[in-house]
């Protein structure tokens, strides 16, 4: 991102006394270093970050880290009411209000006990906030945060409906072309991520029809999916404050004027990602659907992936996370369909369908293979074994799947209801005999 001059020549001299103590103050000679366990030269690293309406500056160390002995006597010479009984926490706010230093002599960098005060001057004059963390050893970081001004970023614009918005270029991961939900979430390769629609974003309760495109917003570690109607292009941005009498929003971290000088929100990719996974499913009404199908896969994730798309469908689904324990499962209870993994620790996917059609009673239950396997030979051999479908994972598709699910489903449904009026015959049968 870029920042506006007028920031920049306001925070400038801050940063250069936060670096100024770090070499001062943090950094050890080599040959300390050296003794410490460390490589010799020292490290010294000044980072900024937009947070939503803040930009963050951090200057961080490797050096030795506070000594807050020497902090402390320092206090008690200089006459600080109290030094000798303040906590680390109320020393270390003291050292940050400037008038103390520990440095041995006065030189171009130290010694003046200022350091700290234009550091302090600075946040306060932006209506920011000052931190400092140190470990002693381990190094010493010092935090800046100030309301972020007037900011240049790359931004792509959304639409939904009536409504659009921008969001950081740097914030997205990818984008979606007529995304599938799953519930409330849609699948993103072997994961399943919590989806947003923008317009309910923007406007809370208002229902919004499927999603056309949708962007994978990745912020703090966090993965969420966006739902749009449409992509309006990518271009550079002025971020400008939101105004006063606008009630602050996790979800928008400032405004930007479209072509048309009119304002548009800039949304803010952590509040996104947190109204994401937060967000309640709207209740839809599940077709009608019977059975239960039994899912086994060793990857938690394939299982978890399956189970959503099949129960967002109406059905009931069991799971195993071995072959073994899904003959078990079998055994123990009718399925309307089993879908089976090949590659799994113990029994595989093959074994597995060997097995069930050499049982008289599970011999008829349909069974499909879902493997990451797409060799021809796989294939025959799935076939050979007795599979009623062999799908390949990195070949899914889903109305396919559910497509060959409803139609296996049906099948078995159809069997049952005729081995139970069979079943009822009989006996009427031979009554009558």
């Amino acid at each position: 991102m870029k920042l506006e001059a007028a920031l920049l020549n306001a925070i400038s001299a801050a940063l250069v006394q936060m670096v100024r103590n770090a070499v001062a103050h943090g950094i050890e000679l080599p040959a300390d270093r050296v003794a410490a366990g460390k490589p010799p030269q020292g490290r010294i690293e000044l980072r900024i970050e937009r947070r939503g309406r803040e930009v963050l500056f951090c200057c961080s160390d490797d050096g030795a880290g506070l000594d807050l002995d020497a902090v402390r006597r320092t206090a008690i010479d200089k006459g600080v009411a109290g030094a000798a009984y303040l906590d680390d926490e109320a020393l270390v706010e003291r050292l940050l209000r400037g008038g103390l230093s520990t440095a041995r002599r006065v030189d171009s960098l130290a010694g003046r006990g200022v350091g700290m005060d234009l550091v302090r001057d600075t946040a306060d004059r932006l209506g920011g906030r000052l931190s400092l963390r140190s470990r002693r050893g381990e190094g010493t970081t010092v935090e800046l945060c100030v309301p972020l001004q007037l900011a240049a970023l790359r931004a792509i614009r959304l639409c939904a409906g009536t409504v659009s918005a921008w969001v950081p270029l740097e914030a997205v991961e990818c984008v979606l072309q007529r995304p599938e939900l799953n519930g409330s979430h849609v699948a993103v390769g072997d994961e399943l991520l919590p989806h947003l629609s923008l317009a309910e974003a923007l406007r809370p309760g208002v229902a919004a029809p499927p999603p056309r495109s949708a962007l994978v917003l990745r912020a703090g570690g966090q993965r969420a999916v966006l739902g749009v109607d449409s992509l309006d292009g990518v271009t550079s941005v002025v971020l400008r404050p939101p105004p006063a009498l606008l009630p602050a929003s996790p979800l928008i971290s400032g405004l930007a004027l479209d072509a048309a000088q009119q304002p548009v929100p800039v949304l803010a990719p952590e509040g996104l990602i947190a109204a994401a996974r937060q967000s309640r499913p709207r209740p839809v009404a599940a077709p009608a659907r019977t059975g239960t199908i039994l899912v086994i896969d060793d990857s938690l994730t394939t299982r978890m992936l399956e189970q959503s798309i099949l129960e967002a469908a109406g059905y009931r689904v069991h799971m195993a996370a071995s072959a073994e324990d899904g003959l078990e499962a079998a055994k123990r209870e009718r399925y309307a369909l089993i879908l089976c993994d090949v590659e799994m620790p113990g029994m595989d996917g093959f074994e597995f369908m060997t097995r069930i059609r050499a049982d008289a009673a599970l011999r008829d239950i349909p069974a499909v293979l879902v493997t990451s396997r797409n060799a021809p030979e796989d294939v025959a051999r799935g076939k050979a074994v007795g599979a009623d479908g062999y799908i390949v994972k990195g070949e899914f598709a889903q109305n396919e799947f559910l497509a060959q699910v409803a139609r296996l489903v049906a099948r078995s449904s159809g069997a049952a209801q005729a081995a139970q009026a069979a079943a009822i015959a009989a006996p009427a049968q031979g009554a009558s005999a």
